[in-house]
C-alpha cells in the first residue's frame, strides 16, 4: 500500500507539472520557445508506457501506475496539440 501511494503521489505531481504550461499556452497563445518534437517524443514515449500499464493492470497489478500514466498521456498531448496548433511556420 506504501509503495501505491509513493507511486500515487509522484505521478500525480509529474502529471500535474503539464498544468501551468499548458494553462500559460492556452491564455497566451504562444509557444514560441517549445519544441513540438519534445513534447511528441514524450507522448509517444508515455504512449508505450501506457501498454505496458494496461498490460500490468490486466495481470492484476499497476493500478496506481495506470492512473497516473493516462494522466501523463493526456496532459502531454494536449502539450504536444497546443504546440502544433500555436506554432509559427
Amino acid at each position: 500500500m506504501f509503495f501505491n501511494l509513493l507511486q500515487l503521489t509522484g505521478g500525480v505531481l509529474l502529471s500535474g507539472a503539464y498544468v501551468p504550461q499548458i494553462t500559460q499556452i492556452i491564455r497566451t497563445k504562444s509557444v514560441e520557445d517549445l519544441n513540438f518534437k519534445t513534447f511528441l517524443f514524450v507522448f509517444i514515449g508515455i504512449l508505450f508506457m501506457e501498454v505496458y500499464a494496461v498490460n500490468l493492470y490486466a495481470n492484476g497489478s499497476g493500478l496506481m501506475f495506470l492512473i497516473t500514466n493516462t494522466m501523463s498521456l493526456i496532459l502531454s498531448g494536449m502539450m504536444a496539440g497546443l504546440i502544433f496548433k500555436y506554432k509559427e511556420d
